[in-house]
């Protein structure tokens, strides 16, 4: 289960198969870019569903099941947490650059 609060990890964790935590978290922070982009447009499908051409504040206001869907994405985990977990249980596939390419003289 991921946590849905705040949690102190181990640096020896999320060091363990990269040896650098900078990289480390550049992997995560790219993973969770992309679970937002994906719970985006997830959402935005979903909310589509109830878009209406006229502004009628009551629909606005009472749709109950657009205000469940809005309610459930709030309560989902934090896209870091989701990146990090994944990125600890190996999860990710990655490729760390060569470095002899990166130096160019």
């Amino acid at each position: 289960m991921i946590p849905t609060s705040i949690i102190t990890r181990d640096l020896g964790v999320l060091t363990k198969d990269t040896e650098n935590i900078y990289e480390s978290i550049v992997v995560i922070s790219k993973r969770a870019v992309k679970l937002s982009a994906d719970q985006k447009e997830e959402l935005t499908k979903k909310l589509a569903e109830f878009a209406s051409p006229v502004d009628n504040l009551e629909e606005i206001f009472e749709n109950k099941e657009q205000i469940e869907i809005s309610r459930y994405y709030e309560r989902m985990p934090k896209r870091v947490t989701v990146a990090t977990e994944e990125f600890i249980e190996d999860k990710l596939t990655y490729q760390s650059p060569d470095p002899e390419e990166e130096i160019e003289e």
